[in-house]
């Protein structure tokens, strides 16, 4: 049933854009300033792109995931284990922030392109996927200004 196959892809969106809020959150507050006011804004907008695909699952009648996973939680506690051991290191930080920005960008894409998806939940996914490009590229703008 295609309403089980979008709140299905829509419910895996909602995890990996919690990942990346608290990711971002986790970030702010490891940054040593230069950044901070940019990973605020994308945690900010990542929590509003999560309520927005949260409600249309709840209109299509489904659960809305409100947990991040597992792994996220899991390669938060390997970067709060990198800040004890390096420092809060900017560059670090950034690294990861734009690994992890690659990560969504691409389950997005992926999600995007499946052809299974209603029109009103593709909609959803690509509104949410404006954000997700915008903060992609601005992290990974900043990985190469550090680089050079």
């Amino acid at each position: 049933m295609a309403t089980d196959h979008d709140i299905s892809t829509l419910n895996s969106l909602i995890e990996t854009t919690l990942d990346s809020m608290k990711g971002f959150s986790d970030a702010a507050e490891d940054s040593n300033g230069a950044h901070t006011q940019f990973f605020r804004e994308m945690a900010s907008e990542r929590s509003a792109c999560a309520s927005q695909l949260q409600s249309r699952v709840t209109a299509l009648g489904g659960d809305a995931e409100d947990h991040s996973s597992y792994t996220a939680a899991a390669h938060r506690g390997f970067m709060n284990l990198k800040q004890v051991v390096m420092g809060s290191d900017e560059r670090a930080i950034i690294e990861e922030v734009e690994r992890g920005e690659d990560f969504i960008k691409g389950k997005y894409e992926t999600a995007l392109q499946d052809s299974e998806l209603s029109p009103e939940t593709r909609q959803a996914i690509e509104q949410a996927y404006q954000s997700v490009r915008k903060g992609h590229d601005r992290a990974s703008a900043m990985k190469h200004q550090m680089a050079g």
